[in-house]
């Protein structure tokens, strides 16, 4: 095992924590800790707290010219170190090299290019009727990130927030927490002032719970599930502050019966779902097909699956790798197991690791079809590879089913150009990828319903960071 990193960077340096609790930092690939980290108290989140609003007053006066300089500095940090952090994110949370290189690092340097844009031509004052509306930094931040793209997530905090003027005390997760180790270190040497961006490590009940009810912070925003976000709403509810949450997701993808290229469709979807080993929150899990046309859904599927290749996320053939956790890969095996036993039409994987792999939180990448929207599987996110395959009789079924969840994090459609974007506009979620469109890191990302309310990325995830202000009379 390597180093510990015990450190939490606070004020501009790297303190030594408050409490005396450690935490092993598990290589999902290999079952065994690669390194440590301490655990924060509500101690360091205080401490991190109050150096956050000492800086607030002139961090919050900086000029454009300042952020964007800083923001420039932290963006050739990360194409620096590039290596190192997608190295780190593959340690911790098992994604395959080339893809924690190309899309974990990718899109958390798409992030802050996005705000440098932004902050190019934002107008912070407009003039409206005798009044002038000024949009000001929202205050002291606190965030709470996830593990499954652990460095995107605080990049879309992380960025906007600098921009917008605001100073931020940053929790990532404890089980992918290296990558934001990096980062710290990279900002430690960007020229951002002290106490503008602060890091405490910890666990959710412990540090989590204390950034959403401290009174000194002005916005949570949090990353994780719909039931750990019920959990920050309630904590930070006393003292009425903004909270924005992006969580869960089971995104329908309606495969419409005048696709251009119904099996280029399918297996696309298939690709889609299957990607960062299933978890991400906006994956495509139910994929809807035309009742009439299930057996050929099935073929495709079948042959898509097989060609997800599983192993080391060293190894340059590997398109999968294992999933975070031994808490996950069990939840996921009982799903599966739950499928089976509720009459899903197994067509592809199932329980167990895949052949030749009997160390690391490998899934076999499994395919359900003829699926009932009431089924487990369709109703709760796996957050694996695992896919649904639902069957419907026509476009008012195919949008019936896809808004028939909890959740309305994202949206899949693929058919003829016009008749995909009218079915598009029928579902009720935050997004909605049409033939094929892939992620935009300029668009908002966020969802309806209990998948969170706020944006995050592009122009409304920066706006997310602002108070408005009317100075009537100014004018």
């Amino acid at each position: 095992m390597t180093s510990a990193h015990s450190k939490f960077y606070i004020n501009g340096e790297w303190v030594e924590p408050a409490g005396r609790e450690s935490l092993e930092v598990i290589n999902p690939a290999t079952e065994e800790a690669f390194t440590s980290i301490s655990l924060g108290t509500a101690e360091d989140v205080d401490n991190a707290v109050k150096a956050a609003r000492a800086a607030f007053p002139a961090w919050s006066q900086s000029t454009v010219e300042e952020r964007k300089a800083v923001l420039s500095n932290i963006l050739a940090g990360l194409k620096a170190r590039g290596d190192d952090m997608a190295q780190a994110i593959s340690n911790e949370m098992g994604a395959p090299l080339g893809f924690a290189k190309a899309a974990q690092l990718g899109a958390g340097m798409a992030h802050f290019m996005t705000v440098l844009k932004i902050l190019e031509d934002f107008e912070f004052e407009e003039v409206r009727g005798t009044s002038k509306i000024v949009k000001e930094p929202a205050g002291v931040c606190g965030f709470i990130t996830p593990w499954n793209w652990p460095l995107n997530q605080i990049a879309c905090k992380v960025a906007p927030a600098i921009a917008a003027g605001c100073t931020i005390v940053l929790k990532p997760s404890e089980i992918a927490p290296v990558s934001a180790y990096i980062l710290a270190e990279i900002i430690a040497e960007s020229g951002l002032p002290a106490g503008v961006f602060n890091l405490v490590n910890g666990d959710g009940p412990t540090v989590g719970a204390a950034i959403s009810a401290h009174p000194e912070i002005d916005l949570v925003s949090f990353t994780g599930s719909t039931r750990a976000g019920r959990e920050v709403a309630k904590a930070a509810a006393d003292t009425i502050k903004r909270v924005t949450q992006e969580l869960g997701g089971k995104s329908a993808n309606i495969i419409l019966d005048d696709a251009a290229d119904f099996a280029k469709a399918v297996a696309g979807g298939v690709a889609a779902c299957f990607g960062n080993s299933g978890q991400s929150c906006n994956a495509p899990t139910r994929m809807l097909v035309p009742k009439a046309r299930m057996a050929e859904a099935i073929e495709v599927a079948k042959a898509a699956a097989a060609k997800a290749t599983v192993g080391d996320p060293l190894a340059e053939t590997t398109r999968l790798g294992p999933v975070v956790s031994e808490l996950q890969f069990n939840k996921i095996q009982d799903l599966i197991q739950k499928g089976i036993d509720e009459g899903a039409e197994l067509i592809a994987g199932g329980t167990g690791r895949p052949e030749g792999l009997d160390k690391g939180y490998y899934i076999r990448p499994t395919v359900f079809a003829n699926v009932s929207n009431d089924m487990t599987i369709a109703r709760e996110e796996v957050f694996g590879p695992v896919l649904t395959i639902i069957g419907y009789e026509d476009d008012a079924d195919a949008v019936r089913i896809a808004n028939d969840t909890d959740y309305g994090l994202s949206g899949y459609v693929s058919g003829e150009a016009e008749h995909a974007q009218k079915i598009a506009r029928q579902i009720r979620t935050g997004m909605v990828h049409i033939n094929g469109a892939g992620p935009d890191f300029a668009a908002p990302f966020g969802g309806y319903k209990q998948s969170g309310n706020g944006r995050e990325w592009g122009l409304e995830g920066f706006e997310e960071f602002l108070e408005v202000k009317s100075l009537m009379g100014a004018a």
